[in-house]
C-alpha cells in the first residue's frame, strides 16, 4: 500500500513523443525522467495553521530555508551534473549580479513575509479553491497552480478552482504578476497548502473510522481505506476544519512520487475561452455601467485646448459628454454610438511634451547619453557594435477595459491588473477616498506582456465615473493603445570587446534607453515612488538592470551600464525588459568574435558557457537542429541563446533571405531547461510565443515617433507577425534536469530575437544593426 498522502501510479509519456499540430508543426519535447534531484522539500519546513472557517480552510508559509541561496543551487547543480567535454583553455569572466542573486529571487525573499497568507479552501461540494493573488492573462497560471493542489492533494483536477483574488494591500510584494516569477514563488506555498489541507482530511477520516491515519491514502478527490471505504473531501471539510495537528505528515510530495505535475495538461479554462463562457472586463454585466470611449489628443501627453460638444450630445443613446485629464469621454447606450458621437466632438489640442520630437531626434540623445568606454583600442584586438532598437507596443489582444462604480463614499473597479495593490491606493489617492473604500476586483486578461502592469484605463474610467455620475465601462480602441498607451522604449546600444589569442579579453556594454516607467513599483505605493528616487546616484531602475543584466558568458572583464534619457512618453516594461535588446545585442557580437576568432559560433559559445546546463541546452539544440548544415544561397541558420530567471533557452532559427525585404523565418529548434517543469504544455507554449515575438520585433513590428505622435495606430500598420510569417516547423526540446522551477514567461524572447538577427546576417552577409529590419 502506498503511504498516506499518495495517489495511484500513472504512467508517463513516452520520451520524445512527436505531437502533430494539425500538421502545421512537429513539437518534440524531451521528457524522458522529471526527478527532481536537487529538490530539497523533504528538509523544508512548511509552517500551517488553521483559520477560521466552517470548513477546511489552510494557508501555508514556507519556512525561511526554502528558498535556497543561488550560490548553494549553483554549487549543487555544478556538482550534480556529468564532466563537461574538453573544451579550449578560455580567460575566465567575472560573474554578473545575476548570477549570484537575481531579480526573482529577490522578489521571492521580499515576498516570503506574507507567502503565508495565501489561503486554499475545501468545500462541502468538494471543490478545493486556491484564492490566486496573481493575474491570468494567457499564460495558463490557473491551470499550472490547479496543477499544484491537485498534486499534493491527490484530488482531481477538474474539482480544483483558482478564483483571481481581489487587491489586497495586506499582500504587499505578493501580489505582483511580473518578472518571470509566480511560478518561483508559488511553488513551494501552493504545495505547502495543499499538502496540510490532505493531511488533516486524512486525520478526519482516520477519526471517523476510528482507524490509523498512516493506513489510509488519498486518490481522486477521496481518503481510501484498506477496506475499501471512501470518503470524499467534501464530506469530509467540516471535520477536517476541526484538526489543529494532524496525524499523518503535512509535507510535500519528493518528486519521484509526483503524478501530475510534469505531465502535458490542457488548460483548465479552455472550454470556457473557445465557447466564450470566459469573462473579461468587457463582458461583465454590472449594474448600470454604460459603454464609454475617450477622444484623446493628437499628439502624446498633449492636453485640451477647446472643445464643442454640442452636436455630439444630440445624438442617438448618447447619455453624457465629461473631461477628464486624458481627454474627453462619451458615454452612451452603445459602444457603437459613444463611437460615432465621440468623432462627431470638435476639439482643439494644445502640444504635448514631446511635440517637437521624432525619431531622428530620439536616436541622437540616446547616442548622447552614453558614457565612454573604459578599454582604449591601443594594444589589442577589438570588435565594436552600435544597435538601435525602435519603441514597440505591447499590442494585447484584448485591448483596455476597465468597469468603474464610483459612490461619493466608495468605488468598485473591475478590471485586468497585474499590480491591483497599487492600483487601488492610486485610485483611493484620485478620489480622496480611503484605501479601504475602493474594491479592486481582478479579471482575467486577454495577453499583456507587461501593458497591464499599469493601470491607466482603470484610473480613467473611475475619474470618468466619478464626473458622470454614474457606472461606466470603459473601451481604449486598439488606435488608443497604439497612440496613447504604453511601448517598450527605444534605446541604443554600444559595445566594445578585446581580443587577443584566441581569447575574449574585455567585453563593455553600454545601454542607453528612454526611461522605462516603473511607477508601479513592485505592486504596492511605497516601491511605485521609490522607482522615481535615486540613492547613492543609483535609480531603482537601474537597480533592476543590474539584477537582471548579466553575460553568460566568460568574456574576461566584462562591463553594463544603463544611461537613462528622461523624455515624456509612456513606457512600460515590455516582455524580457531590458533583455529583450541587451541581450540580443550581445548575442549578435558572440557571433561577430566567433567570426574574428575563427570560430563556430555554436563553438564560440560552447565553449565560454559558465553554466554545464547551458552548454546541455546549446548542445540540444545545434543537434536536433542540424547546425551547420549547407543551405541554399539566401539561407541560414542562426543560434541564440538566454539564460535568466533561474531558467535557460537557446533557439536556433533558419530563415529564408532571397528577398531581404520580405524575409520568413523556415523552421525554429528550441532547447530549454527551467528546473521543474509543472505543465509541459503550457511551458511550449510560452517557448513558441517568444519566438514569435523574436520574428516580429527584430524584422517588422516597431513604432514610429513622427513630431510627437506615434504614427502606427493599428496592425493594419504595426506589422506584427502573421500567421505566413511564423515558421510551418517547430521543435520543442524540455530538459528533464529537475531542481526549483525558473521563470519562462520571458526567458525565451531574447535568445529567439537573436538568432532571427543572427540568421538574417548569415544568410545576407550585412549584420543588422537596427530593428526592426524592415521598419
Amino acid at each position: 500500500m502506498p503511504p498516506a498522502g499518495t495517489g495511484p501510479t500513472a504512467e508517463q509519456p513516452p520520451a520524445g513523443t512527436d505531437t502533430d499540430r494539425t500538421g502545421q508543426a512537429d513539437r518534440r519535447t524531451d521528457r524522458t525522467d522529471q526527478t527532481d534531484q536537487t529538490d530539497q522539500t523533504d528538509r523544508r519546513r512548511f509552517l500551517t495553521y488553521l483559520l477560521a472557517a466552517p470548513t477546511l480552510t489552510v494557508a501555508a508559509r514556507a519556512g525561511a530555508d526554502a528558498v535556497a541561496p543561488a550560490t548553494a543551487r549553483a554549487a549543487e547543480a555544478a556538482a550534480a551534473a556529468p564532466a563537461p567535454a574538453a573544451a579550449p583553455s578560455q580567460l575566465l569572466g567575472l560573474p554578473g549580479i545575476p548570477d549570484i542573486v537575481d531579480l526573482g529571487e529577490a522578489l521571492q525573499v521580499a515576498g516570503l513575509p506574507t507567502a503565508h497568507l495565501l489561503v486554499l479552501e475545501i468545500t462541502t461540494a468538494g471543490r478545493a479553491v486556491l484564492h490566486l493573488p496573481r493575474l491570468e492573462v494567457g499564460q495558463g497560471l490557473t491551470t499550472t497552480v490547479a496543477m499544484m493542489v491537485a498534486e499534493e492533494l491527490d484530488a482531481r483536477l477538474t474539482d480544483v478552482d483558482v478564483p483571481l483574488s481581489d487587491g489586497r494591500p495586506d499582500l504587499l510584494f505578493n501580489q505582483l504578476t511580473g518578472a518571470s516569477n509566480s511560478v518561483r514563488t508559488l511553488f513551494d506555498p501552493v504545495r505547502g497548502a495543499a499538502a496540510a489541507a490532505r493531511a488533516r482530511l486524512v486525520t478526519a477520516a482516520a477519526r471517523r473510522w476510528s482507524l490509523p491515519a498512516g493506513t489510509l491514502r488519498t486518490a481522486d478527490s477521496a481518503v481510501i481505506a484498506p477496506d475499501g471505504r471512501r470518503a470524499g473531501y467534501g464530506e469530509l471539510a467540516v471535520e477536517a476544519a476541526g484538526v489543529a495537528v494532524p496525524a499523518v505528515p503535512a509535507t510535500p510530495k519528493p518528486a519521484e512520487q509526483r503524478r501530475v505535475i510534469g505531465r502535458p495538461t490542457g488548460r483548465i479554462d479552455a472550454r470556457d475561452i473557445v465557447t466564450g463562457r470566459a469573462e473579461y472586463a468587457g463582458d461583465l454585466a454590472v449594474p448600470g455601467a454604460v459603454p464609454t470611449v475617450v477622444a484623446r489628443p493628437t499628439t502624446i501627453n498633449g492636453t485640451l485646448a477647446s472643445l464643442d460638444a454640442s452636436a455630439a450630445r444630440t445624438m442617438p443613446g448618447v447619455l453624457a459628454v465629461v473631461t477628464v485629464p486624458s481627454g474627453v469621454a462619451v458615454l452612451a447606450e452603445t459602444f457603437d454610438q459613444a463611437l460615432k458621437a465621440r468623432d462627431a466632438l470638435r476639439t482643439s489640442w494644445n502640444p504635448g511634451p514631446v511635440a517637437a520630437l521624432s525619431d531622428p531626434d530620439i536616436r541622437a540623445k540616446l547616442r548622447a547619453a552614453h558614457a565612454p568606454f573604459l578599454v582604449p583600442p591601443l594594444l589589442t584586438q577589438y570588435v565594436d557594435g552600435e544597435f538601435d532598437f525602435a519603441f514597440v507596443n505591447h499590442a494585447p489582444m484584448e485591448v483596455l477595459t476597465a468597469v468603474a462604480d464610483v459612490r461619493p463614499n466608495r468605488a468598485e473597479i473591475w478590471f485586468a491588473a497585474q499590480t491591483p495593490i497599487v492600483a487601488q491606493q492610486t485610485i483611493a489617492a484620485e478620489l480622496g477616498l480611503p484605501q479601504d473604500a475602493v474594491t479592486v476586483h481582478v479579471v482575467r486578461g486577454g495577453g499583456s506582456f507587461g501593458r497591464r502592469l499599469f493601470y491607466d484605463a482603470a484610473v480613467e474610467a473611475a475619474q470618468i465615473s466619478r464626473a458622470a455620475g454614474r457606472p461606466v465601462k470603459l473601451m481604449w480602441t486598439r488606435n488608443d493603445d497604439m497612440r496613447h498607451g504604453r511601448m517598450r522604449p527605444a534605446s541604443h546600444h554600444r559595445v566594445r570587446a578585446t581580443y587577443g589569442l584566441g581569447q575574449v579579453l574585455s567585453y563593455e556594454h553600454r545601454a542607453a534607453t528612454v526611461t522605462t516607467d516603473f511607477g508601479h513599483g513592485l505592486g504596492e505605493a511605497l516601491t511605485a515612488a521609490g522607482f522615481q528616487l535615486s540613492v547613492a546616484g543609483l535609480s531603482l531602475a537601474q537597480a533592476f538592470f543590474l539584477l537582471s543584466q548579466s553575460n553568460p558568458y566568460n568574456v574576461g572583464i566584462p562591463t553594463q551600464l544603463l544611461a537613462e534619457v528622461p523624455l515624456r512618453i509612456p513606457t512600460g516594461s515590455w516582455r524580457s525588459v531590458y533583455s529583450g535588446t541587451v541581450r540580443v545585442a550581445d548575442e549578435i557580437m558572440a557571433d561577430e568574435l566567433a567570426r574574428r576568432l575563427g570560430q563556430d559560433p555554436v563553438a564560440f559559445r560552447r565553449a565560454r558557457l559558465r553554466e554545464p546546463a547551458g552548454r546541455a541546452v546549446l548542445d540540444t539544440v545545434a543537434r536536433a537542429g542540424g547546425w551547420g548544415r549547407a543551405m541554399p544561397a539566401g539561407q541560414a541558420q542562426g543560434i541564440g541563446y538566454h539564460a535568466e530567471n533561474g531558467g535557460r533557452a537557446a533557439y536556433l532559427v533558419e530563415i529564408d533571405a532571397s528577398d531581404p525585404k520580405q524575409p520568413r523565418v523556415t523552421k525554429a529548434v528550441i532547447a530549454a531547461d527551467v528546473g521543474t517543469v509543472i505543465n509541459p504544455t503550457g511551458l511550449e507554449a510560452q517557448l513558441t510565443g517568444a519566438l514569435i515575438d523574436g520574428i516580429s520585433v527584430i524584422l517588422q513590428a516597431g513604432n514610429h515617433i513622427d513630431r510627437g505622435a506615434v504614427r502606427e495606430g493599428s496592425f493594419g500598420d504595426f506589422h506584427y507577425a502573421r500567421q505566413r510569417h511564423t515558421p510551418p516547423v517547430v521543435e520543442i526540446h524540455l530538459l528533464p534536469t529537475g531542481g526549483p522551477p525558473g521563470g519562462a514567461g520571458e526567458l525565451g524572447v531574447p535568445a529567439a530575437s537573436a538568432a532571427v538577427a543572427n540568421a538574417y546576417a548569415r544568410a545576407t552577409g550585412t549584420s543588422p544593426r537596427s530593428f526592426p529590419i524592415n521598419f
